[in-house]
């Protein structure tokens, strides 16, 4: 059992910490994004450094004092909020926010940053990290690869485990993990990086990151096609892989079904096909010098006969970012709308488009409802959410809301996918996963949590189930 982060351990942890700051958390950090839960109170904790984690995390060990490690608090599965139980710290890294150094192919930077401060920081030393999610402005580095996060670039470039080289990390007994390290290889025994990556913190609190900087591309080519069903998009895949192999950076399939929540509740964007398409894909190419990447996309377009029917390539930096401003407008319609039930997915390629009508279908049969279905497919990850029909609201659907995610999921693990592609498991998703993991896994990841975290501190509840 853990004990309440209340006024009695707040003057303990004050004598541990002098120049702490302990408040009282604001509602921005009992709150989620889609609203459907809501975090209990405790004490909200902002160390300035990593000596000062140390010191937090251990007096919460000793006190058995749940943490609740906070980063932007832009996550989709509840992980960052709490909703029951004894109150714990809310632990945020927020005002650990340096550049710590840029070296060669190299960003050092602390766990509080967001991930827009690691694009800057790579753009100003002439490089790019690839990272990219529409809450970058908010996300911080630390969430990001506590989720294992993906984005539109992991086609071409990986996602957060495969782009990070090493983590400062604090364990919940307050031993340091000082992998800062600026290698591509170090084959020294088990990686407790990748073990940290995707834990969600509940195995340790990442504090700071060495995360690879890539070239950036001499040229960028955008545009958003028209085809007429998921297979065609991949088909098209197939062939932009082919005509440029290693260049295709995104690729979003985009249902029609989004474009008219756009138009129904905004946000307001331009949307360059005068007729709805059904189904539509928006591509994204960088190549080196000397290839320009209209040229590469026209002759896509060329090539695609049969499987493209209209097509717009973005002929200026305003065109493109008129482009990705409508993908990444879409989960803010879809959050006005409100949904029943929302699924981040991947599939295996080549059972992608069979999963989406048979998903379809079986949804249909147990009620009326509207399918928003769009994602990065380029790497198998779906976006495949129930709605309400047209005129109906999510409350008349609540019965349904479990229902309809097991259906989704059965058949995702039946097409031998994952139920999350990168959101994570976070609390929203542990029953979910303890369904549908493989039984040895969960074995170990219970060993490991056991290992690193005795007495369950850290995120209680999240990834795992309490016992």
């Amino acid at each position: 059992m853990l004990n309440p982060a209340d006024q009695a351990f707040a003057v303990q942890l004050t004598q541990a910490v002098p120049d702490l700051r302990i408040d009282a958390p604001e509602p921005r950090y009992l709150q989620e994004p889609r609203g459907r839960h809501q975090g209990n109170g405790g004490l909200l904790v902002r160390p300035q450094n990593t000596a000062q984690v140390v010191d937090v995390l251990r007096t919460c060990n000793a006190a058995r004092v749940g943490v609740l490690p906070y980063g932007g608090g832009t996550g989709l599965v509840g992980g960052q909020i709490i909703e029951t139980g004894p109150a714990p710290v809310i632990l945020s890294l927020e005002k650990m926010n340096a550049v710590r150094a840029v070296t060669g192919h190299v960003l050092e930077i602390e766990a509080g940053a967001t991930l827009q401060d690691a694009h800057d920081a790579a753009e100003t030393a002439g490089r790019l990290f690839p990272l990219t999610i529409a809450s970058q402005g908010s996300a911080q580095i630390g969430g990001v690869l506590g989720t294992n996060a993906g984005g539109v670039n992991v086609l071409r470039y990986g996602n957060a485990r495969e782009l990070c080289l090493g983590v400062e990390a604090v364990l919940a007994d307050g031993t340091v993990i000082s992998g800062l390290r600026h290698l591509r290889k170090d084959n020294t025994g088990y990686d407790l990086k990748d073990v940290l990556i995707g834990s969600e913190g509940s195995l340790g609190v990442i504090t700071a990151a060495t995360l690879r900087l890539f070239p950036r591309p001499a040229a960028l080519g955008t545009a958003m096609m028209v085809v007429p069903n998921p297979a065609a998009a991949l088909a098209l895949l197939e062939l932009a892989e082919a005509r440029m192999p290693g260049c295709v950076s995104a690729f979003e399939l985009i249902a029609g079904q989004g474009l008219a929540f756009l138009n129904a509740v905004g946000p307001q964007v331009h949307q360059p096909f005068a007729q709805r398409p059904k189904w539509s894909v928006l591509i994204e190419i960088g190549l080196p010098e000397g290839l320009d990447p209209q040229d590469a996309l026209a002759g896509l377009f060329e090539a695609a006969e049969g499987l493209v029917s209209d097509g717009v390539i973005a002929s200026s930096d305003t065109q493109r970012a008129q482009m990705w401003g409508l993908r990444e407008s879409l989960p803010e319609a879809n959050k006005r709308i409100g949904s029943i039930s929302s699924h981040d997915i991947s599939l295996p390629l080549p059972k992608l488009a069979e999963f989406i009508g048979t998903a379809r279908r079986e949804l249909a049969a147990l009620g009326d409802m509207r399918i928003n279905c769009f994602g990065h497919v380029g790497d198998g990850n779906l976006h495949f959410n129930a709605f309400p029909a047209e005129g109906r609201n999510r409350a008349e659907y609540e019965n349904l809301r479990g229902r309809v995610a097991q259906v989704v999921y059965d058949l995702v693990d039946g097409f031998g996918g994952s139920i999350s592609a990168e959101h994570g498991i976070g609390r929203v998703k542990v029953r979910d996963l303890e369904r549908y993991a493989d039984p040895g896994k969960l074995i170990a990841m219970r060993a490991i949590k056991a290992a690193l975290d005795p007495n369950g501190i850290l995120n209680p509840g999240a990834v795992l189930a309490q016992n």
